[in-house]
């Protein structure tokens, strides 16, 4: 399966830099703005080489960005709760400067990403939400073989997607940018119960005609 994978476009939380995690957060303007360049950008793709589906985390802002793509490929949205972002717990909605303040030792632990079956904060430990996005991306990679699909996800589920193309630890902090509207090649096939990752791309922000927001954590 040919995976384009897109972070959802700008929201008010992102330009406040608060963690969104699982707070259902919509578009502010510039992300709509986001959201259409992506869709007239991978329309034009699709006319070249058409995508099977367009698949989509259910929370708002990622079914926004998705709902534009959508409409502008023919296509109808699929919803894939696997794709959520990382519940973050009780830091959701706060900056990393007033996450410090509420919990400094447990947000430093959810930075430090040490441990993955820790709930720091009572978030969601990295193995369950590692578990839940792999689990989505088998069945799909078995129902889209050999067909191009694209996939609007978050800023964390990205990272995981990141670390196990580039067969990186899952632990420690992240060294790869994931911008707003982002678009990340990857071909997925199954292996058994896992998956085989191939990285294409990363992080293309060419379609943008602003500067793109980078992910907090």
């Amino acid at each position: 399966m040919r995976c384009c994978f897109v972070r959802h476009g700008e929201t008010p939380w992102n330009a406040e830099r608060r963690l969104q995690g699982h707070q259902d957060i919509a578009l502010n303007a510039l992300g709509l703005a986001q959201a259409e360049a992506a869709a007239r950008y991978l329309g034009v793709r699709h006319a070249e080489s058409p995508f099977a589906a367009v698949v989509s985390s259910d929370l708002q802002r990622a079914r926004q960005t998705a709902d534009a793509i959508a409409q502008a490929l023919g296509l109808t949205v699929q919803n894939a709760p696997g794709l959520r972002e990382r519940h973050y717990g009780h830091f959701e909605g706060k900056t990393p400067a007033e996450a410090d303040y509420l919990d400094s030792l447990a947000y430093a632990a959810l930075v430090a990403r040490a441990d993955l079956r820790e709930s720091p904060g009572n978030a969601e430990p990295l193995a369950a939400m590692v578990a839940r996005i792999e689990a989505c991306l088998h069945r799909l990679a078995q129902d889209y073989a050999d067909q191009s699909v694209v996939l609007v996800t978050h800023g964390g589920v990205l990272d995981v997607l990141y670390r196990r193309a580039m067969r990186r630890d899952l632990t420690g902090p992240r060294d790869a940018p994931i911008p707003n509207a982002g678009l990340n090649w990857l071909d997925l096939a199954p292996a058994g119960e896992g998956l085989q990752w191939t990285m294409l791309a990363w992080g293309e922000t060419g379609h943008l005609k602003d500067a793109s927001l980078d992910e907090i954590l």
